[in-house]
């Protein structure tokens, strides 16, 4: 059998802070709990999940001659507790994993450099996996010792804490596996009290609907407006759970420079995002995880924000977007410019723009506001 002690040395040489064997039957129960999420409607717009579900739920549904499971990770602790962002109200709160490189393209880079030694090594077939393939890679993490899926979820390291981003590759080698990791939350769960939108029907649940970083993210219409108000600054998804857990005071920060953090992205000017055309905002992300939102989408979560300000210098950029070409743009700055200018102002612009909109549910918002 290959020593797996080889194996996992040469990972970290390829740039992996975390590594761990598994076997693919180790998530065996893992289907039940997507199972769980999917009947009671979790998942929000994010239909991909159901439709890949059966494949999923069991490695081998992938790739039937896997044999065992190397899962990696990198860490991306951030230097300062993102949570101080959150006062900066004519500032964007973006999440930590987007503060640097896009790490969809970063991992991939170094699984595939690594899957290429193991091949030439050990002449085995391997396959590469990141995210976006239908492979439940916190519960193969769990299994392969790199930490535990706390009450928000998340894995969790107690070396790294809440920050480890994830890939694997799956080889038909068979390898000694590692020893699971112990759930180490005991009695705490501040994850859950941390989180300003309750989306933790219970401990080690979530729905989707409720929290930020799917409503700023994968949500493709407009917003609840019971919830708008609670995403204060957040532009582009939430850490207030995992900044919550305590594990991350043995985190160090990262020294990877693929995620030092870029200034434009870790507190950007809403005024300034609010003025981005879809060139402007392809030339502005390139290489970053937010052109994943899509320039509309992303002008929803600014306007948000803008109205969450209490700040009436942001109303120029609000009433300059009510004529956006997209509805969830105009209709969010519908949304900002209630809750920023008097309600006299508010009717003067309604009546000048509500005979012309032809979007119901932006008509919907003016008529709310």
């Amino acid at each position: 059998m290959p020593a797996a002690p080889e194996i996992k040395a040469k990972a970290r040489a390829f740039g992996f802070d975390a590594v761990g064997i598994t076997h693919p039957d180790a998530v065996a129960t893992a289907g039940a709990g997507l199972h769980g999420f999917l009947a009671a409607g979790y998942q929000g717009d994010m239909d991909w999940l159901a439709a890949t579900a059966a494949r999923r739920q069991h490695p081998r549904a992938l790739w039937p001659e896997v044999a065992s499971i190397i899962v990696l990770g990198v860490n991306y602790t951030p230097p300062v507790a993102p949570g101080r962002n959150l006062a900066r109200r004519e500032r964007g709160t973006v999440s930590v994993y987007a503060h640097g490189a896009d790490y969809h393209a970063v991992l991939k880079r170094r699984l595939k450099a690594f899957a290429t030694w193991l091949h030439a090594r050990h002449a085995t077939a391997v396959k590469v996996f990141v995210d976006t393939a239908p492979v439940m890679e916190k519960p193969l993490a769990a299994a392969a010792g790199l930490g535990w899926q706390g009450k928000h979820t998340n894995l969790v390291s107690r070396q790294f804490g809440s920050w480890l981003f994830l890939g694997a590759v799956f080889t038909a080698l068979a390898l000694d596996a590692d020893r699971p990791e112990a759930d180490h939350c005991g009695s705490c769960d501040a994850c859950q009290r941390a989180c300003p939108t309750d989306a933790f029907p219970a401990p080690y649940q979530i729905d989707a609907r409720r929290c930020i970083s799917y409503l700023t993210i994968e949500h493709r219409g407009p917003i609840d407006r019971s919830l708008r108000a609670h995403m204060g600054n957040r532009i582009y998804g939430c850490d207030d759970c995992l900044d919550a857990c305590p594990w991350n005071k043995f985190a160090p920060p990262t020294l990877d420079g693929a995620f030092q953090p870029r200034t434009e992205l870790t507190l950007p000017r809403l005024a300034d995002l609010a003025t981005l055309d879809d060139a402007a905002f392809r030339q502005m992300f390139a290489g970053s995880a937010m052109k994943r939102s899509g320039r509309d989408r992303l002008l929803r979560n600014v306007l948000i924000a803008i109205g969450n300000s209490g700040d009436p210098a942001q109303t120029g950029a609000a009433e300059a977007r009510l004529g956006d070409g997209a509805a969830i743009v105009r209709g969010a700055a519908v949304w900002a410019l209630a809750r920023l200018v008097p309600p006299a102002r508010f009717a003067d612009l309604r009546a000048r723009h509500l005979a012309a909109e032809a979007d119901a549910e932006v008509r919907a918002e003016w008529l709310a506001g």
